[in-house]
């Protein structure tokens, strides 16, 4: 098994990561702190928004399993991908959306995506598609945050986190049309 990976910023990470993880196919998900200027900084650094990071999910994946495209489109349900800096009350830089990738090749499935999805909104998108630049790690507590703290904030809908575990890449068209609800 070839195993893949792609860094998604969606706002505040806690929600981000749970939701998916719940996704049939990705092997394991992680917070960290994604395309900024300074080194391994801390949470309460990235919080000033003086670093350039932006909280992400570095998601593993086993594209047997899961394609990259169904991924995308799954970050697209759980973004409002027209706003800038800002996922549900969260504001900031750090809260930006982002697609950052490792591999050249992924480039021409995420311009895809970002193409369809364009169609659906008048405003563009605010979502960066950028190469990784560096990465670094989230304290531990805040990795699987939303399993330790099944209450805690998060600005992502709990029905989202039923509809990844339920969603399968190769959808019919009965289910494309859930997917699009």
């Amino acid at each position: 098994m070839k195993e893949k990976d792609i860094y998604l910023a969606g706002g505040c990470f806690w929600g981000t990561e749970h939701f998916f993880k719940q996704i049939e196919g990705v092997l394991e998900t992680e917070v960290g702190f994604a395309n900024g200027h300074t080194e391994h900084p801390t949470y309460k650094e990235v919080y000033t928004d003086q670093t350039g990071f932006a909280e992400t999910v570095h998601v593993r994946y086993n594209p047997e399993v899961v394609s990259l495209e169904f991924l995308l489109r799954m970050f697209f349900k759980a973004i409002d991908p027209t706003s800038l800096n800002k996922q549900g009350h969260d504001e900031g830089t750090r809260y930006r959306t982002g697609v950052y990738y490792t591999d050249a090749a992924d480039l021409p499935v995420i311009r895809k995506v970002f193409a369809e999805e364009q169609k659906n909104y008048d405003s563009p998108l605010a979502v960066e598609k950028l190469p990784l630049e560096n990465y670094y790690s989230a304290e531990e507590y805040h990795q699987d945050y939303l399993d330790k703290n099944p209450t805690g904030y998060c600005h992502l809908p709990l029905s989202l986190f039923e509809f990844a575990r339920r969603a399968k890449d190769n959808v019919s068209s009965k289910e494309e049309n859930y997917l699009s609800e």
